[in-house]
């Protein structure tokens, strides 16, 4: 099976959907890969580091991709990369096909099997394969430096001849994968940190790694797969009621939540960044989807009574070394579903590979999708 990976063209993309050191392993499927050239350079992974292990690297993208059987990518790809896909071909990435409704047309009109990652089933035997999970390990681990790189003051506490400092008091408002890092790391730099989620499964997971969670009277909000199911505006209403407090009182804020396909809850509005205290610091994991907090603005900080909040962007890219050592062992486990006997084969009986699906042989699977296109019709 030959599997091509294209240079990420996304603003401010430096991942790469393959490392070299997967080669290997997908060379004992019977997997084929061709690399555009300077697709790992963001990485840091040169040309001649995939030629040593056995890929072919070639300048000409449309060579590559009339030749390939799958393309996997970070990022979708272009309306214009999808119409120089080979008809019937396959596409792996994080499609997000909700928010790329003009593209999954072009899948379908072209006959493109288009698998999405971001609609891995969490079920255990995909774990290996969870690329959400991996990256936002990336996201929730740097979101933390970027707090305390900001934060004009120490995170853990220091007893020096001149007095004893204070640990910096962190807030982490969502207790995912982006979230348990963020704990995790946080408590490695010395904060006091406490945390919050609408899933009561998440308590024990906060209290494991030496947080306190904070208890608000109201209903659990569990969703499918383990994720937060979507809220509405009167259990958002109380929540910000009484978690104002909880704010106000931290020196650092780090927002997390997110439901799937969906605008991300406002959790911190703009009279709570105003009622803390000079010089903290918000750090909105979610602020290309909405945002957590009301202020954010993707990619810029923006500054009020002398609160930054930080409305950060695709945080993974900005350590695309690891980003894409994790990403591209998710996509070598994913790729095994896909071949038999060294050729494309997916198996739609199979619950991950029909999760993923959005098109397959001229027709939308998904059925959010399908029905969002319906409605845009």
């Amino acid at each position: 099976m030959q599997v091509a990976v294209l240079r990420e063209v996304a603003p401010l993309e430096r991942r790469v959907a393959v490392v070299p050191d997967v080669l290997g392993k997908l060379a004992g499927s019977g997997i084929e890969v061709s690399i555009e050239s300077g697709a790992g350079a963001g990485a840091l992974f040169s040309d001649a580091a995939y030629e040593a292990k056995g890929a072919t690297v070639a300048a000409d993208a449309a060579r590559l991709l009339a030749g390939a059987d799958v393309v996997c990518k970070v990022q979708p790809p272009t309306v214009e990369e999808a119409e120089r896909l080979r008809e019937g071909s396959a596409v792996v990435s994080f499609l997000q096909p909700l928010s790329a409704l003009e593209l999954v047309r072009v899948f379908e009109r072209r006959r493109i099997t288009a698998f999405s990652l971001d609609l891995l089933p969490r079920i255990s035997r995909a774990q290996s394969m969870d690329a959400l999970s991996s990256q936002a390990t990336v996201s929730g681990y740097k979101a933390v430096l970027i707090a305390a790189g900001a934060l004009p003051r120490f995170f853990p506490m220091f007893m020096t001849a001149a007095g004893t400092v204070p640990p910096a008091k962190v807030l982490v408002l969502g207790a995912g994968v982006a979230g348990l890092q963020a704990i995790a790391t946080a408590r490695r730099l010395g904060a006091v940190v406490r945390a919050y989620d609408v899933r009561t499964a998440a308590r024990e997971e906060v209290r494991s790694l030496g947080a306190a969670f904070v208890e608000l009277d109201l209903e659990a909000q569990e969703g499918e797969g383990g994720y937060a199911r979507e809220q509405t505006e009167d259990f958002l209403a109380r929540q910000r009621e009484l978690i104002g407090k909880e704010v106000a009182a931290a020196d650092a804020v780090i927002t997390t939540a997110a439901v799937p396909g969906r605008k991300a809850p406002v959790l911190v509005t703009a009279p709570m960044v105003e009622a803390m205290s000079p010089g903290s610091i918000i750090v909105d994991l979610a602020a290309e989807s909405g945002g957590n907090c009301e202020l954010s603005k993707p990619g810029e900080v923006v500054v009020v009574n002398a609160v930054s909040v930080h409305g950060v962007a695709n945080l993974p890219s900005s350590m695309a070394t690891h980003a894409s050592f994790l990403y591209s062992r998710n996509i070598a486990e994913f790729l095994g579903l896909l071949v038999k006997e060294g050729a494309f084969a997916p198996d739609f009986e199979d619950a991950i590979v029909s999760g993923t699906c959005v098109t397959h042989d001229g027709a939308v699977r998904h059925e959010a999708t399908r029905e969002a296109l319906g409605s845009a019709s």
